[in-house]
């Protein structure tokens, strides 16, 4: 569920960052008045649910998406290595066909702009303390996708986004 703040007044262009995986989640995140929606990855029949993917990123309008790129892990089991590929398959071609700007940042570029660790308590502490209006969503330790999606999109918001060519749109 989306934290569904006023979104009639000017909010300025949304940021997407996206955890991927289906346990990934979404952060649309808004600069402008540095709030943050934040929502699973839809997920039907163990995996990704694409039209609903479409139609959340859709509903937001983002003007650039940040999309975490990752690889299979040491260890990692052939079936869930693919299950994980998938996923980040299905995300991106959503992302392409929607036509939207994308990033793909490794977690080592984005954490490092937060002095993050691997951690992903690490990320989940750092979430809450920018977004304490999202602190109820981010109390689990499972909440750590929604709290990488949103500090991937206000890294993108702080180290990718083109504001003079938003500015001059």
């Amino acid at each position: 569920m989306t934290d569904y703040f006023d979104m009639s007044q000017e909010m300025g262009p949304c940021i997407l960052g996206i955890d991927p995986g289906l346990s990934g989640a979404l952060g649309f995140y808004f600069p402008a008045v540095q709030r943050v929606a934040l929502e699973d990855l839809p997920v039907a029949d163990g995996a990704i649910n694409a039209p609903a993917l479409a139609n959340r990123i859709r509903a937001f309008k983002p003007a650039m998406v940040v999309l975490e790129l990752v690889h299979s892990m040491p260890k990692q089991g052939v079936a869930s290595t693919f299950k994980f590929g998938m996923s980040f398959g299905e995300v991106r071609g959503v992302i392409g066909a929607l036509g939207i700007p994308l990033y793909l940042v490794t977690p080592q570029k984005w954490k490092k702009h937060y002095r993050l660790s691997s951690d992903k308590e690490e990320s989940r502490a750092m979430a809450i303390r920018l977004f304490p209006n999202n602190a109820d969503r981010l109390q689990r330790k499972k909440d750590d996708g929604r709290a990488e999606a949103a500090l991937l999109a206000k890294y993108g918001a702080e180290s990718l986004f083109d504001w003079k060519a938003y500015a001059a749109a």
